[in-house]
């Protein structure tokens, strides 16, 4: 990038631009391309922001490829990307293109500013504004393919939960037992939220004819899972009700503010897909939320949408697997404090 002229520069984040404003129109327009869409931030377990999920998909869609795992040349020192797991990329090799944030220091005029804009700044204990995400640089990174070197296995989420944990039509309730050993996880963060937990009887008052119920009433939050299917469809619908809690679905909202019962559904049948399968569960039999009706083609609702799913799914794989030390793939910039 650095070769790039200014010229050069420009051009590149205007096409970058468009490529994702017709990626977004198109999930907009197509139920299957969210399906699509969805599938892809599973097998990278929610490991890029909206706006590089979409740029790679796009990318690897010009090329033809598969994509399994992204990262940057490395520093010279080996210390980060490729350099650090012992690879090299092939000389000659084009690279892909993401969105770095660039971090520093903003100046105090800078972080007034921002605030009277309404815009939050994140201070220091001593009132001094602390180094956070000012902007955003095109940056290169490449895919496993295109580098030679010591064997390399895409950390995904299953891999990483083994060293913690052992172990069409209309939708079909998802049958046999739950691989992934994350259930009780799941349960905990859910009541780490405020929640009472408990299964019942299909038909009870507290469930009635769903598979699960969440409720947020003064004096009373509770969330209930039906008792009568198997383990896996019982992981698959407590994903689901975290996910309501989680993107925040059940809190008071303003006037004009309440959200379409098809976006919250989708949502959290989207965050519960991608969990699920990023921990070893296919859930494709089931889930059943993908029809963005609501949304008629709106492009803001839509990137709303996907950027709730992906922040809430990145958070809950996070949160089900802490001490996972991998590269981040929306790599930081980090620049000096400013004068």
């Amino acid at each position: 990038m650095a070769r790039m002229s200014t010229q050069d520069r420009q051009d590149l984040v205007a096409k970058l631009k468009a490529e994702f404003d017709e990626r977004l129109a198109a999930l907009a327009a197509d139920p299957a391309q969210w399906v699509e869409f969805i599938e892809h931030v599973a097998a990278f377990g929610a490991r890029y922001g909206l706006g590089n999920q979409i740029l790679l998909m796009v990318q690897a869609d010009q090329r033809g490829i598969t994509p399994r795992f992204f990262l940057p040349y490395g520093n010279k020192d080996g210390s980060t990307g490729w350099r650090k797991h012992g690879r090299q990329v092939r000389k000659g090799e084009t690279a892909f293109h993401i969105w770095a944030p660039v971090k520093r220091r903003p100046t105090e005029a800078e972080a007034q500013q921002w605030e009277a804009a309404g815009r939050t700044v994140k201070r220091d204990r001593d009132g001094r504004p602390a180094i956070q995400v000012v902007g955003f640089r095109v940056a290169s990174t490449f895919e496993l393919s295109q580098t030679d070197g010591e064997p390399f296995e895409p950390p995904t989420i299953v891999r990483r939960r083994r060293t913690k944990v052992p172990g069409g039509g209309l939708p079909q309730l998802l049958v046999g037992d739950d691989p992934t050993g994350a259930y009780d996880d799941v349960v905990k963060l859910i009541k780490d939220e405020g929640y009472e937990f408990a299964l019942a009887t299909p038909g009870s008052p507290d469930l009635g004819a769903a598979n699960g119920r969440t409720v947020k009433a003064p004096g009373r939050q509770t969330v209930r899972v039906r008792d009568d299917v198997d383990a896996a469809q019982r992981l698959k619908t407590t994903l689901h009700e975290l996910a309501h809690i989680r993107c925040r679905h059940l809190d008071d909202t303003g006037a004009g503010e309440d959200l379409h019962r098809g976006r919250r559904e989708t949502e959290a049948e989207s965050v519960a897909h991608i969990v699920c399968t990023a921990l070893g569960l296919d859930t494709r039999s089931y889930s059943d939320a993908y029809v963005l009706g609501w949304a008629d083609g709106d492009l803001t609702l839509i990137r709303s949408c996907a950027e709730t799913v992906l922040a809430v799914s990145r958070q809950i794989l996070h949160d089900l697997t802490p001490d996972d030390d991998a590269d981040d793939a929306d790599v930081a910039v980090v620049v000096a404090d400013a004068a």
